[in-house]
């Protein structure tokens, strides 16, 4: 009988998720074009606000991208309650 190793041990996770510099990245550059939109408008608060609400809906788009199931509209585990 011979003896088979198993697969290595895996390294110990660092708690910093792939892809989150990406995002942050991404956050803070809209909310930098937010503050330059704002003072083009001459209301830099108003700028913030639109900023805050467009990376909202881009980080959930990143992530969103990032799951795996990009085109594939004909899910049949899907059964309408996730976002």
């Amino acid at each position: 009988m011979t003896f088979t190793p198993g697969p290595p041990p895996e390294k110990p996770r660092s708690g910093w998720p792939r892809g989150r510099v990406g995002w942050i990245a991404g956050s803070l550059l809209l909310i930098v074009l937010g503050v330059i939109v704002g003072q083009v408008l001459g209301n830099v608060m108003l700028g913030l606000l639109l900023a805050l609400i467009v990376s909202i809906g881009w980080i959930i788009a990143y992530e969103s991208s990032r799951g795996g199931r990009d085109g594939k509209l004909n899910d049949p585990d899907d059964d309408g309650a996730r976002l």
